[in-house]
């Protein structure tokens, strides 16, 4: 064997040498891998139990119909941090442990159904037949509704006699002032001082029929007391006032229908759209919804004139072809309202001369559609009156009532008028309801009617030695 040989069959033994030598040590180091992986496991399996870390209950987010929820993943902070769970009544509270590979069993055999792990690591058996439930945490007291106590009774309305005042200025300082003039320049009553009384009376646009029965009144009063001093004359004048005003009729309830239907009536310049548009307003103050239903298919810009109250007060308004049929526009926006679950809904109406019968048949077929589009329409219908037109407004209500069923009164523009006292013939001889006047262009000048309120601004403070005799 040559030199060259020789060599190439000792590197060849020495490679061959190293390879056999790190395959046992890769040998030896397995099984001693394999040995403590066995030891390992022997060790697990005789160890007790080990502690487990205490989790947070659950929280009232977690629960969702009653539904168990994915068991919530462990946590490293105290339990004190945790909200408190309210314990489930049990019956067999069995200890549980942590297998190697993560299983949660129970240590001694139990009967078969449901289980429930509560935190703290112990599962709950129900006892035979007891309806399983999921454990509920405790709900925090926030959100527990309280038991409600006796409902209290609503607080008085509040009274604003003054707000009144700037309002009924002129007419205070008209035929009231005139009279309460007459009752404190006299020192006793005779023929000559009635006369003057019933002067003013039928000046102040009361009426003649109202006038003449305050007097009869008057005269009664003083013969049934035998009083002849005039500042008891006045305050019987004050009483009388009030009880005219005074009616039984019963608030206006808009919650009574959806939707609340009222048709606005009047003759044109009374004022319709614009205590429309207030009304609008103060309903939405109240947080009911408005539907306007643009009615006034005939008058210039009357239609423009309400969709910018609508948009103003944010309230929707139903629109139709100048010089269409108004019984549509009415029909369709108590449609609308009906679909849209809208609260109120209020519909102008063309100015309807009193005196012109074809007229007030258009406004008849009005009401009619609207009872059509939903039963009971309209609930409520409101003459507008002009309280500047005199004792021309009591013929307008008289004619409108009886074409209408008019169930409510409407006076406005009493702020520029020394007339105001046609709604005492008004309420006299309708026995119509007066719902609201008017006394000055803002939305809060629409005021809802109190009769002693209004009687108190009007006549103002009592005359000197005033004797209010029953």
């Amino acid at each position: 064997m040559d030199g060259g040989s020789y060599t190439d069959l000792v590197a060849a033994l020495v490679a061959l040498g190293s390879l056999v030598g790190f395959s046992g040590l890769a040998i030896y180091a397995i099984r001693r891998a394999k040995a403590a992986r066995r030891r390992q496991i022997d060790e697990a399996a005789t160890a007790p139990p080990a502690a487990r870390t205490k989790r947070p209950a659950l929280k009232p987010e977690d629960v969702d119909g009653g539904a168990a929820e994915e068991e919530p993943s462990a946590s490293t902070e105290p339990l004190a941090t945790a909200p408190s769970a309210e314990p489930l009544p049990t019956d067999q509270p069995v200890p549980v442990s942590a297998s190697p590979g993560g299983a949660r069993e129970p240590v001694s055999p139990a009967e078969p159904g449901p289980r429930q792990v509560l935190p703290g690591g112990v599962l709950h058996l129900p006892a035979p037949g007891t309806p399983v439930t999921p454990p509920f945490p405790k709900v925090p007291s926030a959100l527990v509704e309280k038991p409600r106590g006796p409902e209290r009774p609503m607080p008085a309305k509040k009274r604003d006699v003054a707000a009144l005042v700037p309002g009924l200025e002129r007419t205070r300082m008209g035929w009231v002032n005139r009279l309460g003039q007459l009752f404190a320049g006299s020192k006793q009553l005779d023929p000559a001082l009635l006369e003057e009384i019933e002067k003013v009376l039928l000046t102040a646009d009361i009426g003649v029929r109202t006038s003449q029965k305050l007097l009869g009144e008057i005269r009664e009063f003083l013969d049934k007391k035998a009083i002849r001093d005039p500042t008891a004359v006045w305050g019987f004048l004050r009483r009388r006032s009030v009880e005219i005003l005074s009616m039984d009729a019963s608030a206006v309830d808009f919650a009574a229908a959806q939707p609340f239907v009222l048709l606005v009536i009047g003759v044109n310049g009374s004022g319709k759209t614009t205590t429309i548009g207030k009304l609008a307003s103060k309903l939405q103050s109240q947080g009911k919804s408005v539907l306007l239903a643009a009615g006034d298919t005939f008058r210039a810009a009357a239609t423009e004139q309400l969709e910018v109250w609508g948009a103003k007060v944010g309230a929707p308004v139903v629109r139709g072809k100048e010089g269409g049929d108004p019984s549509s526009v009415v029909f369709d926006s108590v449609k609308r309202a009906r679909s849209e679950r809208i609260d109120v809904v209020i519909a102008d109406t063309a100015g309807r001369l009193h005196t012109k019968a074809n007229l007030m048949e258009e406004l008849q077929k009005v009401r009619r559609v609207a009872g059509k589009a939903l039963e009971g329409a309209p609930h409520e219908t409101w003459l507008v009156i002009d309280a500047t037109s005199g004792q021309n407004a009591i013929a307008q209500a008289q004619v409108f009532a009886q074409a209408m069923s008019v169930t409510g009164i409407v006076l406005t523009k009493l702020d520029g008028t020394a007339k105001g006292g046609v709604i005492l013939g008004i309420a006299d001889q309708l026995r119509i309801p007066v719902r609201y006047i008017g006394v000055g262009e803002r939305v809060e000048d629409l005021r809802e009617f109190e009769a002693e309120d209004f009687v108190e601004a009007l006549f103002g403070e009592a005359q000197a030695g005033e004797r209010d005799v029953s």
